[in-house]
């Protein structure tokens, strides 16, 4: 079904601000001579109280109101400035980005942050979580009206079916909405721990399972009521929010705990010295951290969520935080009989992000194809933007693969951060090189420089061409010692010779030449060249 413009609509749907000098040569009616204006205008324009709530066909339908869906309404926006894009989102909230829920948020000293969810960044500014406010939108009721189009979100709806060669979904009201272009970006699901689903009632209210904004404003009271939580999980979010809590109750009294079946914190990503060095970096912020740890079952008793761990000790807490994953949210899979990934999970999408006709899919639920690295599918603010960037240019025309390797980064407060690019996984063989860090290596000092927190926003999209090592540049790669300090360094992770990911601790502003050695995608026998592109020992 193709789209109308507004020039291509009858007169009774032009919007009620159109005056007769608006309207297009060709668009006619025939009235009387003894009409009135009034008349006239009452025989051309629908009132607004009798347009539908919601739009009935639109040419962009974007699934899903995370960052994948915004990245992609204003990619389309761009390319198209007078397109109609609907959103539609199960949460009342208008897109907003995730990482500051377990960042920034929690190091605010100011009682209002759960009610504006304005945070301050490491540098001081003040921003908000919502990429636009509202008055960047058009209403649902006012998109198919207004004269150069917009963006409308439709909060707090579902949809429950798409009738792909129909072009149309179906909400959960029933409401059908047809659409010329379709994206879905339905994000992912927390998992939890089975032995928690298994407890019973009382123990599921004082479980978390945290992604979105009412999980945060729901954790930080509860975090100021109780006098125990237990985090399960050692990844980014599990991490993040230990250290956040841990720096809380250095004031408080509140005890935070910390279990995870790895050596370490980030054990899965990072190589064993740093991930016990990181573990020891939150133990640090007040955190009590057990690693080695499984729950083996729960139970609520005498007002607390006793935790059985696998060798026999129990834990008893206030509240628990399960932070072990997502779950990709491919519901819709069976309606419009997609592909999904057998092993990675997901909608299996080409290198375009295309699944079908008319259909791409962004954001956490695409397993797509990764032209350098093969079939992915990948869980972060970064490729959430990259990816949803590059299916509204395709659902525009642009027929473009994917190429360019996105970014994801974590914060362990202000002080420790790392940044990394393509498959950073502890099981391949790495080669790490550390120098000594100074105060310029930092969040806090890169958000200061670059004027954001949420760095994707100021790395560059384009891969360095051309890199250049100071005549002086030294670089050894060394097995780390005990004890060492890693200040910041580079580790590159290899498969077969070739860099496949790298990890830049506390080093910032390299990415795009990270990004070219990806790219290039060359066997390499030594790595001190390599290490030197990145200056890590530069004051």
């Amino acid at each position: 079904m193709r789209s109308r413009s507004s020039e291509e609509r009858k007169p009774e749907e032009l919007s009620a601000k159109a005056d007769a000098s608006e309207l297009p040569d060709q668009v006619s009616v025939k009235v009387t001579a003894e009409k009135s204006e009034t008349e006239i205008e009452s025989a051309t324009v629908e009132p607004v109280s009798a347009r539908p709530d919601i739009p009935s066909h639109v040419p962009y339908l974007l699934i899903g109101g995370g960052t994948a869906s915004f990245a992609a309404a204003r990619s389309i926006r761009a390319r198209d400035p007078g397109a109609r894009v609907l959103i539609v989102t199960e949460e009342p909230d208008l897109p907003y980005m995730r990482p500051p829920l377990s960042k920034e948020l929690w190091f605010s000293d100011d009682s209002s942050v759960p009610e504006t969810l304005k945070f301050k960044q490491w540098n001081g500014k003040e921003r908000s979580i919502y990429f636009q406010p509202p008055s960047f939108y058009v209403s649902p009721q006012e998109l198919s009206f207004v004269e150069n189009g917009g963006v409308a979100v439709l909060t707090r709806k579902k949809v429950v079916n798409i009738d792909v060669r129909g072009n149309k979904v179906k909400l959960d009201d029933d409401v059908e909405i047809t659409y010329d272009k379709c994206l879905i970006a339905t994000g992912g699901i927390p998992r939890n721990l089975p032995s928690l689903e298994r407890a019973g009632e009382e123990v599921q209210k004082r479980t978390t399972l945290f992604r979105k904004v009412e999980d945060f404003k729901s954790l930080e009271a509860i975090s100021r009521n109780v006098k125990s939580i237990v985090i399960i999980g050692g990844g980014f979010l599990g991490s993040e929010l230990a250290c956040a809590l841990g720096r809380r109750a250095q004031n408080t009294e509140l005890e935070v705990i910390q279990i995870f079946p790895e050596k370490g914190n980030m054990g899965k990503i990072l190589p064993e010295y740093l991930s016990n060095w990181t573990t020891e970096k939150v133990r640090k912020e007040g955190v009590n951290v057990m690693p080695n740890t499984l729950v083996k079952s729960a139970k609520y008793n005498d007002n607390k969520v006793v935790l059985l761990l696998k060798h026999g000790q129990t834990i008893k807490t206030d509240h628990v935080i399960a932070a072990v994953g997502l779950e990709p949210c491919v519901e819709l899979a069976k309606s419009a009989r997609l592909e999904l990934d057998s092993d990675l999970g997901g909608f299996r999408v080409n290198a375009e992000l295309q699944a079908r006709s008319n259909i791409w899919v962004a954001g956490d639920a695409a397993c797509f194809y990764d032209l350098k690295l093969g079939r992915r599918r990948v869980e972060h603010h970064d490729h959430a933007v990259v990816s949803g960037r590059l299916a509204g240019e395709n659902m525009t025309g642009a027929s473009k693969p994917y190429w360019h390797q996105s970014m994801f980064w974590s914060d362990l407060g202000p002080d420790v951060g790392y940044e990394a690019i393509g498959i950073v996984d502890s099981s391949l063989p790495t080669v790490g090189v550390f120098a000594k860090g100074t105060a310029k290596d930092t969040p806090r000092a890169v958000t200061e420089m670059t004027g954001t927190g949420i760095r994707s926003e100021s790395e560059t999209e384009t891969v360095a061409t051309s890199v250049s090592v100071a005549a002086d540049a030294t670089a050894v790669a060394h097995p780390p010692a005990g004890g060492d300090d890693y200040g910041k360094g580079v580790i590159f992770y290899l498969r077969d010779k070739v860099v496949v990911g790298i990890l830049l601790w506390n080093v910032f502003n390299r990415m795009p030449i990270a990004r070219k050695v990806i790219k290039d995608g060359e066997e390499y026998d030594d790595l001190n060249e390599i290490a030197k592109l990145f200056n890590i020992h530069d004051d």
